[in-house]
């Protein structure tokens, strides 16, 4: 990961707000042979006793599952929007184009966890992707009885005590004021992840060139 200090977000509740807004995260880890793996799957932070954690749930018996079971390291990475980013844009446009993008990596140790804990997960799961509406059908607590013992056999919840949480916010913070403002009005054309990614420029205009 690119560790250029222009390029990095040093508020702590923005991270977390990042992780809320990108939840869909890479976790990637090793088995005992040093063979790589990785799944996709959703994640949630929460702070225990000053510590973070990330918890969510994966499948048994899975090539992840296993890996995990004999290597507890675990990278999670989640990503926002991104986009192509044109050299003629620049105030001087003989220059290399690039890519603006926001991402924060999180590395930690697995435990996995207990049924009680797994039924934790999941009604913290469901209530946050169905925006805590407990009338929902699909959040934990409202699914029959038979359905979920079922399920819960095929799935274990684990968390992962983050030991460093670092990030990449890349949104041209080395370039000066014209190509900025140039930047964000070519971006504002370009689809929703170029709007994105002009908005959280504009909002740190002021913090960029310390108006």
């Amino acid at each position: 990961m690119y560790n250029l200090p222009y390029h990095k977000e040093n508020s702590r509740g923005v991270i977390s707000e990042f992780i809320a807004r990108y939840p869909f995260a890479f976790v990637v880890g090793c088995n005992s042979e040093g063979l790589p793996i990785a799944t996709q799957i959703p994640l949630f932070i929460e702070e225990q006793n000053g510590k973070q954690l990330l918890k969510g749930h994966i499948m048994r018996n899975t090539d992840h599952h296993k890996a995990f079971q004999q290597n507890p390291n675990v990278l999670a990475v989640f990503t926002g929007h991104h986009v192509y980013v044109s050299g003629t844009w620049y105030s001087n446009p003989f220059m290399a184009s690039t890519w603006n993008y926001m991402s924060v990596h999180a590395t930690g140790l697995i435990r996995f966890l207990d049924e009680v804990e797994l039924e934790d997960v999941l009604r913290k799961t469901t209530l946050h992707f169905e925006n805590y509406d407990h009338a929902s059908t699909t959040i934990f607590d409202n699914l029959p009885m038979t359905f979920k013992q079922k399920v819960m056999h095929a799935i274990v919840a684990f968390e992962i005590g983050i030991t460093n949480l670092d990030n990449v916010f890349k949104l041209s913070q080395d370039r000066d004021f014209e190509s900025y403002q140039n930047i964000i009005r070519n971006l504002r054309q370009k689809g929703e992840s170029g709007r994105v990614i002009a908005e959280e420029m504009e909002k740190r205009t002021g913090e960029v060139f310390q108006m």
